[in-house]
């Protein structure tokens, strides 16, 4: 059985945490919150997503302000998106890593997909599967386990030699929910304090994220 990674996107390979921070911050401006820096937003940021928003305001939004935030989020994140980059080395370790790898995000599929072909990675992953539901009120566990699952076409890729890459504390969750790995990049949503508590390898690198992976599917 060939060792697996799954990548994330947004904040792991995709540096758009700036451009995250601004469009939430637009978003909170609509039910009447404080703009928070990079580092604040990193302290506080959980998923799901809206349990980020109940944390920050005390209570649960109502359906018609949730509706007005996402909205809101997704136009400024746009307007922002176009001017973001990958983050350092993210083409050459997906060149140069030797076993297969494949892309998971919470971003919506329709404009994820057309992202990662404009920076020319879609040919180094099996599959690219972004949201297609409804984004910010559930985890990545249940689409993990549906990613794998269609994964499991390939034949040779399982759990135990699989490796999710993120840069969030779900992320972990998620890989522990199917019996897979994880690696946690700190360059990302989450503080390192918080993605230390884990009790998986965090890396400051993607090289880095890379080795830890490595050793923990030929350990």
């Amino acid at each position: 059985m060939r060792a697996h990674l799954v990548w994330d996107w947004n904040g792991t390979l995709f540096d758009d945490v700036e451009a995250v921070v601004a469009a939430s911050n637009a978003a909170m401006a609509e039910i009447d919150l404080a703009p928070l820096t990079v580092e604040e937003y990193r302290e506080r940021y959980r998923i799901p997503v809206i349990d980020f928003y109940v944390a920050l305001l005390g209570r649960r939004p109502s359906p018609e302000e949730w509706e007005r935030m996402d909205a809101s989020f997704h136009r400024h994140y746009s307007d922002r998106r176009d001017g973001c980059g990958l983050t350092a080395g993210a083409e050459r370790v997906l060149r140069d890593w030797s076993g297969s790898q494949s892309l998971l995000s919470m971003y919506g599929h329709a404009e994820l997909v057309p992202l990662v072909r404009r920076f020319g990675l879609e040919r180094h992953f099996l599959r690219v599967d972004g949201r297609v539901s409804a984004g910010g009120l559930s985890g990545k566990s249940e689409h993990l386990a549906r990613h794998l699952e269609a994964l499991a076409a390939h034949g040779d890729i399982v759990p135990s030699r699989t490796v999710l890459i993120g840069d969030v504390v779900d992320d972990a969750r998620a890989a522990a929910h199917v019996g897979a790995h994880a690696v946690l990049f700190a360059g990302g949503a989450h503080a390192r304090r918080d993605l230390e508590a884990v009790g998986v390898p965090v890396a400051d690198t993607l090289d880095e994220a890379v080795g830890y992976a490595r050793e923990l599917v030929e350990s």
